[in-house]
């Protein structure tokens, strides 16, 4: 059977992989580091550009069961925000590059294709193009974490995530095989009814798919192994060391767009073929240890990428909570259905926008080849420089959830309505405690930069590429706490 391909629906997918191919070449041709930087840049946001442009719905590479490649609103939004993510990265990463810490070609043409498999991730209509999509997002992050010339954290960082991540691979492709084996279908929007449905056995009657325990496993281990992805708990154990032994722009990264990445295919499955009600406890079991594992560690810690790292983990599972709440909504529709999927992608938009414009803060405060340090060293730094401080304490009020931090406010308020609305009070009452335990910590980090420096320190000047994302990201976080629908919009697809 042949298939048409709709051109306009892969444009931004081709943008990405082009840009890729485009760094490649000016390195090779032009050979200077700011040539390959801006190209790179550029075809970021073309690519964030051109997602948001043909948003509309498209589907290409169909068949009767269903399409592989889905375009909707909510597939525009995430792309666009891969494109974003990656240019603000890459302009965070120039001092970096200036520095000789890691070579601009190899760098850039890295992260437009951790880009590529992002954008393709957020279209992914099957297990096939989702899992390979994922793949290709993560494969380049192993070599980029190591990229801290002669530093054993660095490897030691780049080790880790590799084995962790080749295991939930396994555990993920092991889930979608069995899964296929009952149901004989790799297309979402199919497997669903499949998994609903009855299927036959050999030399018995007709048994609901639901019923076998192969189908059982094969949810488990596919849900599990995209758990890992988004670092929770228990699968979370790799998060902290790998962030703070890479490069801070790449921790940057791992820290938003990979999560993001993993979020996107959470939701997929979640919401398109497997059951909620099979789903959603494990997921409500999960938010719960997440959330709470995340934000006890992230009190102990005294360098600042961990706790950043381990308060990524604890936002997981606030990303989490609203998907454990489907349960009560098996039929994929009605308030509760669409007021938790909202919750859940509009907490991770603002989430990644405010891990980014911290992490921003962080490298224009830190030396180009330096790690994150310890929360010492930021004693004062508001008083040292003023505008930079100040962003960082409000990417730290915000993930707390608390004004002048909208963004992060109107988040935790959509994930708590979104779960009061699902009937699961004891869910929403767990997330508000956490919200409590968590400001302990970010409240802490803020005083912390306005305390008066014992040192005496000088005022540093701002990196231009770091204060460039630190206003664009505080920026916008600002504006989408001002106006959540325009989120919600997009959101709901």
């Amino acid at each position: 059977m042949t298939q048409s391909v709709d051109h306009v629906a892969l444009l931004p997918g081709y943008l990405a992989a082009a840009t890729a191919v485009l760094v490649l070449l000016a390195d090779l041709f032009v050979a200077r580091r700011a040539v390959t930087l801006v190209v790179a840049v550029c075809g970021a946001v073309a690519t964030a550009v051109v997602a948001i442009v043909f948003s509309g719905a498209r589907a290409t590479f169909c068949l009767p069961e269903g399409c592989s490649y889905v375009v909707n609103s909510r597939s525009a939004l995430f792309a666009a925000l891969f494109g974003f993510l990656t240019a603000g990265v890459l302009l965070l990463s120039a001092p970096l590059l200036r520095a000789g810490v890691a070579p601009a070609g190899e760098y850039c043409f890295l992260l437009a294709c951790s880009m590529t498999g992002g954008v393709v991730l957020a279209s992914a209509g099957d297990l096939i193009t989702l899992i390979i999509a994922l793949e290709t997002l993560t494969l380049p992050l192993y070599v980029l974490v190591g990229m801290r010339r002669q530093t054993m954290e660095s490897a030691a960082a780049a080790v880790t995530f590799f084995v962790v991540s080749v295991v939930a691979t396994a555990v993920s492709l092991l889930g979608a095989a069995l899964l296929y084996a009952v149901t004989s279908r790799l297309h979402l929007s199919s497997l669903g009814p499949a998994l609903t449905g009855d299927v036959s056995l050999a030399g018995g009657d007709p048994v609901r798919a639901l019923d076998l325990p192969l189908t059982s496993a094969g949810i488990a281990l596919l849900v599990l192994g995209l758990a890992f992805k988004v670092a929770a708990v228990p699968f979370h154990a790799w998060a902290p060391p790998t962030y703070d032994g890479a490069p801070l722009p790449v921790a940057a990264y791992l820290s938003t767009a990979s999560k993001l990445g993993g979020v996107m295919a959470l939701l997929a499955v979640v919401t398109v073929a497997l059951p909620p009600a099979v789903t959603g406890p494990v997921l409500a079991a999960l938010a719960v240890l997440t959330m709470t594992v995340g934000n006890l560690v992230a009190l102990r810690q005294i360098r600042m990428t961990r706790l950043l790292a381990w308060s990524s983990v604890a936002q997981a599972g606030y990303i989490l909570a609203p998907l454990g709440a489907l349960a009560l909504s098996p039929g994929r529709t009605g308030e509760a259905f669409d007021t938790a999927i909202t919750a859940a992608v509009s907490y991770t938009v603002f989430f990644v926008v405010l891990e980014l414009g911290a992490f921003a803060a962080v490298v224009a405060l830190r030396e180009p080849t330096a790690d994150g340090g310890r929360l010492d060293s930021y004693r004062g730094a508001a008083r040292r420089t003023r505008w930079v401080g100040a962003a960082l304490a409000l990417a730290l009020i915000g993930l707390a959830g608390l004004p002048p931090g909208l963004a992060g406010l109107f988040a935790k308020v959509a994930v708590v309505r979104s779960l009061l609305t699902g009937s699961s009070g004891w869910l929403a009452v767990i997330v508000a405690l956490n919200a409590v335990i968590g400001l302990a910590y970010y409240v802490r980090v803020a005083a912390l930069l306005y305390a008066p420096d014992p040192l005496n320190r000088p005022t540093r000047a701002i990196p231009w590429p770091a204060a460039g994302v630190l206003a664009a990201a505080t920026a916008f976080a600002i504006a989408v706490g001002f106006a959540p629908q325009l989120v919600l919009n997009w959101a709901t697809g």
